[in-house]
């Protein structure tokens, strides 16, 4: 019986590590000078001479992950296009 509440155990905590590597991430790259949300948890590197210099996440959303960037000082503001670009192309025509 032990035995058994212990593998349930173990299969719940393995569980629980698997789905915290899901979400955004916002990572400041040195090398382009932008803010950027990625997929994955980003390797902070900048004391070896590498181009991430920080990193905040996870975020449980795009979204999130957007309003998190744009609360950072470091970032810039950055200009979203809009979502209907095509549709404004045909009505000019």
């Amino acid at each position: 019986m032990k035995s058994l509440l212990l593998a349930g155990a173990m299969m719940i905590a393995s569980g629980t590590c698997v789905f915290a590597q899901g979400g955004y991430w916002v990572a400041g790259n040195r090398a382009t000078s932008k803010c950027e949300i990625v997929t994955s948890n980003p390797v902070v590197n900048a004391q070896v001479g590498g181009n991430i210099w920080f990193g905040t996440g996870p975020y449980s959303s795009p979204d999130d992950a957007k309003l998190a960037r744009s609360t950072l000082s470091s970032c810039r503001a950055v200009e979203e296009p809009p979502a209907d670009t095509q549709n404004d192309e045909k009505k000019s025509d």
